[in-house]
């Protein structure tokens, strides 16, 4: 069996092809712009680099978000076109949160798990997950003080690229572990795909904005 799994909704462009598990070859191009032209290329030269036609895979996994505005809308174009040219092929969605939780190592789990995703505002991207990786809170874009107020009194783990702007300043939190993260990897979003396959999850991918996007002429980042 046949996965690719892409990403270019924050600061890089992502691909992977995983064949019965194991992630066979990738690609990840970090970047401030222009991973929605990056993208098709390299799934061209990942899938012709190993004699693979798009007909030959059996699923295809997409990041939903949250991240740049633009790159989540070229994550899901790409995917909803593959959709059309490859009716027999599942395609689903990701959500960062997700593939992040899903790094914890079974003795980095907490109580309280806290997904942190850099937004590039004052405020984060975070999502809280139980002891067994169950969501316990909607995905939400928030200010420290508030994310701080929430995870106050409980022994908490940290994951995300977020993190390490997060803990900038003392937090006063009871800290199981944490996981400083430059990005959304390949092999953590191609590990969070299997499990959905697994589990027989295939949400068609949606966009996952939790804010609107900025659009002002001093904004042109477009992080929503």
């Amino acid at each position: 069996m046949y996965i690719l799994a892409f990403d270019t909704t924050a600061n890089a462009c992502n691909v992977c092809l995983v064949k019965d598990k194991k992630v066979i070859a990738k690609f990840c191009k970090e970047m401030e712009f222009g991973q929605a032209e990056e993208l098709l290329p390299a799934i061209k030269n990942i899938l012709d680099g190993e004699h693979i036609l798009m007909s030959d895979l059996s699923a295809i996994a997409v990041c939903t978000g949250p991240g740049s505005f633009t790159g989540v809308r070229a994550c899901i174009s790409a995917a909803r076109t593959f959709s059309f040219a490859l009716p027999e092929c599942t395609i689903f969605g990701v959500s960062a949160f997700d593939a992040y939780i899903n790094g914890l190592e079974e003795q980095e789990v907490a109580p309280i798990n806290a997904v942190i995703i850099e937004t590039k505002r004052n405020d984060f991207y975070c999502q809280l997950f139980d002891k067994d990786k169950k969501k316990i809170s909607e995905p939400m874009a928030a200010e420290y003080d508030d994310i701080i107020a929430l995870l106050r009194g409980n022994k908490v783990s940290l994951i995300g690229d977020g993190v390490k702007r997060f803990l900038s300043k003392p937090s006063g939190l009871s800290l199981h572990a944490i996981k400083i993260e430059r990005g959304l990897s390949c092999e953590a979003l191609s590990a969070c795909a299997i499990r959905k396959l697994e589990d027989k999850i295939f949400d068609f991918p949606k966009p996952l904005y939790i804010k609107a996007p900025d659009l002002g002429p001093k904004n042109q980042k477009n992080f929503g």
